[in-house]
């Protein structure tokens, strides 16, 4: 009986030593993991209190619809997509990276974009690319775009008034018509291009000037015969002059 009290106790002991040094060398383990190579389907970049700075994520677990990240719901009506999303240290959605590309029935779509939003808003700055086919017509046009956001913006108030828009469409297309401007006088919606270096849908290459209202003002550029121009317009769109001058 002695022996096995003594065995049992030195066992004892044994084992919690043991357990003791195994968990104290699991903690004393410094350095970052490596890993050669790692599949994954999404990967969400905290801080330490847990806010969410980035997502990067697949098709299928692209946030959109119910999901919320910071506790904030996300768009729901935003087409999945692979890529990444940026969020500021408030936790709000503050740009991202997108892209894809797909054959269909007609040719194929793709497409890539990167954007910066203004604060609690939407974006102020795109770098774009799409490439459509449908037959034998393929139209390709790659831009860097800088656009103005109303001063008032907010990405739920926005969401609240798009929703509004939606079934207002529904019932009265005019009223909604009349409830976006209201909305635009009060800074709430709205938003236009001022800056456009890339090719346009005309397939002019150039840098391209807009007013406070989305409409042109200027433009540099050559066109799809290769003559280069220098274009300046009034607040209806006309020409009022060029260089070189046409004969």
């Amino acid at each position: 009986m002695n022996r096995e009290l003594v065995f049992l106790r030195a066992f004892a002991v044994t084992t919690v030593l043991g357990m003791l040094f195994i968990s104290t060398s699991a903690f004393k383990e410094n350095g970052n993991k490596k890993f050669k190579e790692i599949d994954v389907e999404r990967i969400n970049i905290v801080e330490k209190d847990g806010t969410v700075k980035m997502i990067l994520t697949n098709v299928s677990r692209f946030p959109n619809g119910n999901d919320k990240i910071n506790n904030r719901p996300t768009n729901e009506n935003r087409k999945k997509r692979s890529g990444m999303l940026f969020f500021n240290e408030d936790g709000i959605e503050c740009g991202g990276f997108i892209y894809d590309g797909q054959k269909d029935k007609n040719g194929h779509s793709s497409g890539l974009s990167l954007t910066y939003d203004q604060y609690d808003g939407d974006q102020v700055m795109q770098l774009l690319t799409q490439d459509y086919q449908k037959g034998d017509k393929r139209f390709v046009s790659s831009s860097l775009a800088f656009n103005d956001r109303p001063t008032k913006e907010n990405q739920l108030k926005t969401a609240e008034i798009m929703k509004e828009l939606e079934e207002l469409e529904k019932k009265d297309p005019k009223a909604m018509q009349e409830k976006i401007k209201q909305y635009e006088e009060q800074g709430l919606i709205g938003g236009v291009p001022r800056v456009m270096l890339g090719k346009s849908r005309s397939q002019n290459n150039g840098l391209f000037l807009f007013d406070d209202k989305g409409l042109p003002k200027a433009m540099f550029y050559v066109d799809k015969n290769n003559v280069a121009k220098l274009d300046f317009y009034d607040d209806s769109g006309k020409v009022i002059a060029s260089f070189p001058n046409e004969k």
